[in-house]
């Protein structure tokens, strides 16, 4: 079990309200992920779940029991860290060990849990060695054996592949995706990395401000953002969002056009403009196109690879107007 439900749940640092009454429901089994900007109070809010944080006003429930006012080692919750927290002077097997033989766990028990957790991991190999003698990606893999191990209700993630260099990030990502459909226990993951929301989460919270702009599958927020501020931050690279002339053309305030939706010519289009700097991808190129007469912004175009275009080219664009997206001029969806 481990259904989660806030309930007009607010927070403030003295006179300053980081998390303005929010509901939120995170269903037994789901993988959430919570994203925005820095500042949004996605951790806030990740702390308040975890009991680390108190509440200002209204209530957390967890699996229906209420939980608002239960020290975080009550709440049957097991939070893995941005850092690895690992006692350097133990073992991997005895810091995976360490909360279980804080909770009086049985000996014959730790040990069944361990080898579970370390089989999971890919840490068997692993266990007699010290934190400084394993790479980064295998100190993560120790500190979330650890939560494993409690065998928790839910797994609460904070920014946990942040210290890890990009190739790492990716196998991580894989590893915890994989950990989630084995044990089949609600995770709540906090990013501020969009890639990771969109390929992790059967779920996405979009923070701004503390405020929730819009919940729902990775495709939904892809496919439908409710306002300007999801449409330009979900999505890699960003959505173009033009104002003026061209966005009245389609009686608009604003009109958002993702780069992959973007039919590129030499010799005819709808747009102009000029090639400014083209990233060559291998499978895909994207080009920031200049003086398309639509902003002072680069246009940004996805195309294919092999597609033989370089600073300075004139070239033509056409966007698919089945994938448009129209904004009012309070920036919600038309």
């Amino acid at each position: 079990m481990g259904r989660i439900t806030l309930d007009q749940v607010t927070k403030s640092f003295g006179d300053v309200n980081v998390i303005p009454p929010l509901d939120l429901t995170i269903d037994d089994g789901e993988f959430v992920v919570f994203v925005g900007p820095s500042g949004c109070g996605k951790s806030t809010l990740l702390r308040l779940i975890a009991g680390l944080e108190d509440v200002s006003s209204g209530q957390i429930r967890i699996d229906g029991e209420d939980a608002t006012n239960m020290a975080p080692a009550q709440r049957g919750l097991a939070m893995v860290f941005q850092s690895y927290a690992l006692y350097p002077h133990m073992s991997v097997r005895k810091n995976i060990a360490f909360p279980m033989k804080m909770a009086g766990v049985p000996e014959d028990e730790q040990k069944r849990r361990i080898d579970s957790a370390a089989a999971a991991l890919n840490l068997t190999d692993y266990l007699e060695r010290r934190p400084g003698q394993l790479s980064g990606g295998q100190r993560q893999r120790v500190a979330i054996g650890r939560a494993i191990v409690r065998e928790p209700s839910a797994f609460l993630f904070d920014e946990p592949l942040s210290n890890l260099d990009a190739a790492l990030r990716v196998g991580m990502r894989l590893e915890i995706m994989e950990l989630h459909k084995r044990l089949d226990t609600t995770m709540i993951y906090v990013t501020h990395d969009q890639v990771e929301a969109m390929t992790m989460a059967d779920k996405i919270v979009v923070l701004r401000a503390g405020n929730i702009e819009q919940v729902g599958s990775p495709l939904e927020l892809y496919r439908a953002p409710r306002n300007e501020f999801v449409a330009g931050f979900i999505g890699s690279p960003k959505m173009n969002l033009l104002k003026g002339e061209v966005a009245r053309t389609y009686n608009a305030s604003t009109i958002g056009v993702r780069p992959e939706h973007i039919a590129v010519s030499t010799s005819e289009g709808l747009w102009h403009g000029t090639v400014g700097v083209a990233e060559h991808l291998g499978s895909d190129t994207f080009i920031h196109v200049h003086e398309h007469g639509m902003g002072s912004e680069p246009l940004t175009v996805r195309v294919d690879g092999e597609l033989p275009v370089k600073h300075g080219d004139r070239i033509f664009m056409t966007p698919d107007q089945d994938k448009m997206h129209r904004f009012d001029e309070q920036g919600l969806r038309k």
